[in-house]
């Protein structure tokens, strides 16, 4: 035999000899990856879906929507259809965040989520705001140009068709008022006609009842007690609605939580709504607005009522009316009302409950 031969034959037997040494070093070698890559396909069995829409609950087609896997590098896009729905098939168990953009309104960022193997996850509704038309102008401008849109369905809301319900914001997370938007909220409502009708009713119970005696209970009487009524109400909106919600930076209106809220939390909610209010940084307070508004309009309407009526006397009396009538209007508000207002868009619907532990948190921009 050839040398060449000799050595090929040589190389052949210590191959045949080294693989089965080969097969018994490594007998986990090859079930190992097949394992892996069957546990990889079992695990991306998963799916997320969601809907996106703007602040007023119009539908938004064409959003463009990222998920990330945190921790990982991959990203995968999707494309919501023209109802606003997006969906991620085969999607593999771990924590995510969505990245949400359209044309014309802000990019939102979700808080992390979990995802669990072979979960198929809905997320909440996600609602995109108006972006600013250009760099100079400022987060407040588009936060007061969202506030005139709520203000202007608010406007329109009336119980059974014919009684304001004006100061009743079904959507929880409101943007806040300017003082212009307060003053227009608080005009409003004066010169609504029920408004007049109230006032007359009211001024005929106390003509009848000669609740002030010494105006009698004449015709002119009559006419004292519907104006200082309707001067009544003048000095409580204003004082209460617009000067003192505007210095204390307060938002005057109600803000309905609605279910599926607890009922205790929704009682308390409204009962205390005389002495806690929000702020226009969406922080609870103490409602030095109201308080102090009503104790204002006493004291100054001692100015045209009876010389009997002292300042204090009625600065007082509207200060515990006052605490107490808005609690008491508040749980009307809140559990009577809202199933008797019309006019209330689809989207208002109160307070979304914070997820339940492993739910999807509520997609919220990013901190800066």
């Amino acid at each position: 035999m050839h040398p060449p031969r000799r050595i090929l034959a040589s190389l052949i037997l210590f191959l045949a000899a080294a693989l089965p040494l080969a097969a018994q070093n490594f007998p986990d070698a090859p079930s190992f990856i097949l394992q892996e890559a069957s546990s990889a396909a079992e695990d991306a069995s998963g799916l997320i879906q969601g809907e996106v829409t703007d602040v007023h609950g119009g539908l938004v087609p064409g959003a463009s929507i990222t998920l990330e896997r945190i921790g990982h590098s991959n990203l995968r896009d999707a494309t919501s259809d023209s109802a606003g729905h997006f969906t991620f098939p085969n999607v593999s168990a771990g924590t995510y965040t969505v990245l949400v953009s359209a044309p014309d309104l802000k990019t939102l960022l979700s808080q992390p989520f979990v995802l669990r193997q072979g979960e198929h996850l809905e997320l909440p509704t996600i609602a995109l705001t108006i972006a600013p038309t250009s760099t100079s102008v400022d987060v407040s401008a588009d936060s007061s140009a969202v506030a005139e849109e709520e203000l202007n369905h608010e406007t329109h809301q009336r119980v059974l068709g014919i009684f304001p319900n004006f100061y009743t914001s079904f959507v929880y997370d409101a943007a806040p008022l300017n003082t212009r938007q307060k003053f227009k909220l608080s005009f409003r409502s004066l010169t609504d006609p029920v408004a007049f009708a109230g006032t007359a009713v009211t001024a005929g119970i106390e003509t009848s009842r000669d609740t002030f005696p010494s105006w009698g209970q004449d015709a002119p009487s009559y006419g004292k007690r519907f104006a200082a009524a309707y001067g009544d109400e003048i000095l409580t909106r204003m004082f209460s609605y617009v000067v003192y919600p505007t210095l204390f930076h307060q938002d005057p209106r109600y803000f309905y939580m609605g279910p599926p809220n607890k009922t205790s939390t929704r009682f308390w909610h409204a009962a205390l709504s005389g002495i806690i209010t929000r702020g226009d940084n969406g922080r609870m307070e103490p409602n030095y607005s109201h308080m102090l508004g009503s104790a204002s309009a006493g004291a100054v309407s001692s100015v045209y009522h009876p010389a009997s009526d002292s300042a204090g006397y009625l600065a007082a009396l509207n200060f515990g009316v006052g605490i107490g009538s808005k609690g008491v209007q508040c749980l009307i508000r809140e559990f009577i009302l809202p199933r008797f207002t019309t006019h209330v868009p689809a989207y208002a619907k109160g307070k979304t409950p914070a997820p339940a532990s492993g739910a999807a948190p509520a997609i919220q921009a990013p901190q800066p």
